[in-house]
């Protein structure tokens, strides 16, 4: 048995390293380490609980906006107030936004140029991808960033820049919009439409999202020339529905709120093959092998408190548990809690693997961005976007959303008008949790275990693969 370490990894937000045991070619045993701390959630004790909404921003330059939303749901649990309806719908539009440009930039800034690796060159589809995919020079790049750039100018208009915005208030937002401006963003979402009908999916938005089955999307794949289908012939040939298979458990928080309901729901999915409710009260965070001092295992009621000597320990990532088990979140968490046909079907075949990853983040950035388009047209321009803030009694309050990356939650203690703790568990820290107290490893580790190597170890595309299709954010997991 050898130890390889991989790390830092380029196209990664922050830092990595990961470290495995590989027999016979194949990986038997995975460590994830976050290696670096920033400690937020020390910052933003003993401030004024609306210190959170300029802080908690800060934390991510590329998921800002929902570090803002769940700091201001968090606040208007502890206001018990309701968000003006233009406000939420104004906040869905913005958070949809940059989901969806973090999606694009998954997609083909982070995952896709692998395939154009000289690793590959041996396949007769290399050429073709190397021309299109590879990093700074590939032809998609060029067409894609663009397409990003014009679908962030909904934060110009709704929150007046991008990232790190005050617009998002417990109340709703803090700017209104007029006509002109509706009329602007409606044409950014048709130009988003438009780029995504002829260079992601080359077929309508409709069509794609009526497909409710492998054997449907295997027919429809089929002679097909957009970016969706490239990818699927890509992931086909490679056997990458085989690869980096996860947990079995999902998680979803519930995500872009309406008036009376949610675009996605709040739920688990498990081994039985149905969506259960989520038993908030049974999340709890493990520390034993995390560079941090004990303290309780509910968030509610924890402190961090660095241990950089401690023994046994390996990364500042925390071990997130729900009822004492690992849980995957993203993309595909939220489109199989939602009941999406096609991702339903994909896991209840193959389980959270790379292939299906990739494809259940493209499926949901088709349906936010029919969603954007009705937000937008639900907009009552002549009434109000927010209503006052509140006093902020002493007690214990929580802010759940739905970022990118998956389930984002800030947990925030308030006593004599001032922040006593709070805890952020972050997408990728359940996702790149490291071992808890029982040994158990988090959704990462679980996922490199029987990943083939072959001769390039530490330089092995497969376990890029694997890493990548989680879409790490490496900063917000460590704060």
């Amino acid at each position: 048995m050898t130890r390889i370490t991989i790390g830092p990894f380029n196209r990664v937000e922050g830092d990595l390293e990961v470290r495995l045991d590989v027999d016979d070619r194949c990986v038997t045993r995975a460590e994830v380490t976050a290696p670096l701390y920033r400690g937020f959630e020390q910052i933003l004790e003993g401030r004024p609980p609306l210190d959170a909404l300029v802080l908690a921003p800060r934390i991510c330059g590329i998921c800002s906006v929902s570090q803002s939303v769940a700091a201001a749901a968090a606040l208007r649990h502890a206001m018990g107030v309701e968000e003006a309806p233009n406000g939420l719908l104004a906040t869905n539009i913005a958070h949809a936004a940059e989901n969806a440009a973090d999606h694009l930039t998954h997609f083909y800034i982070f995952f896709m140029p692998d395939f154009a690796r000289e690793s590959y060159a041996s396949h007769s589809w290399h050429e073709g991808a190397r021309e299109r995919f590879a990093a700074t020079r590939g032809s998609a790049a060029r067409d894609a960033l663009p397409a990003r750039a014009r679908l962030l100018e909904t934060m110009g208009i709704i929150a007046g820049k991008w990232p790190h915005s005050l617009a998002f208030q417990p109340g709703g937002t803090t700017r209104a919009i007029d006509l002109g401006e509706r009329v602007r963003l409606l044409s950014i979402v048709t130009a988003f439409r438009v780029f995504l009908e002829r260079t992601v999916f080359a077929d309508t938005l409709e069509n794609v999202l009526s497909i409710a089955t492998a054997a449907e999307l295997d027919r429809w794949r089929d002679g097909r020339v957009g970016d969706f289908a490239r990818f699927l012939r890509l992931a086909d040939a490679l056997s990458l529905s085989d690869l980096g298979k996860g947990p079995g458990l999902l998680m979803s928080y519930g995500a872009y709120h309406g008036v009376d309901d949610g675009l996605f729901p709040r739920g688990i999915f498990g081994p039985r093959g149905v969506v259960e409710p989520l038993p908030l009260t049974q999340i709890s965070e493990d520390v034993s092998h995390a560079w941090m001092r004990d303290s309780s295992a509910d968030p509610a009621h924890s402190n961090t408190v660095p241990d950089p000597d401690k023994e046994g320990a390996y990364s500042w990532c925390k071990a997130p548990r729900l009822s004492g088990q690992p849980i995957e979140v993203g993309a595909i968490a939220r489109q199989t809690v939602a009941g999406q046909a096609l991702i339903a079907d994909l896991v209840a075949t193959d389980g959270t693997n790379v292939r299906n990853r990739v494809i259940a983040r493209l499926i949901e950035t088709a349906r936010i961005a029919l969603a954007i388009e009705d937000w937008t047209r639900a907009l009552r321009l002549s009434e109000p976007f927010c209503v006052h803030s509140q006093e902020i009694p002493d007690g214990d309050y929580v802010g759940l959303v739905e970022a990118a990356r998956g389930s984002l939650g800030h947990w925030m203690a308030v006593r004599r008008g001032k922040i006593e703790r709070y805890q952020i568990i972050a997408p990728t820290t359940w996702n790149f949790s490291p071992r808890d107290s029982f040994g158990v490893a988090g959704p990462l580790e679980q996922a490199l275990v029987g990943t083939d190597v072959g001769e390039a170890g530490a330089r092995s595309v497969a376990v890029q693969h694997v890493v990548r299709s989680f879409d790490p954010c490496m900063v917000c997991t460590a704060h």
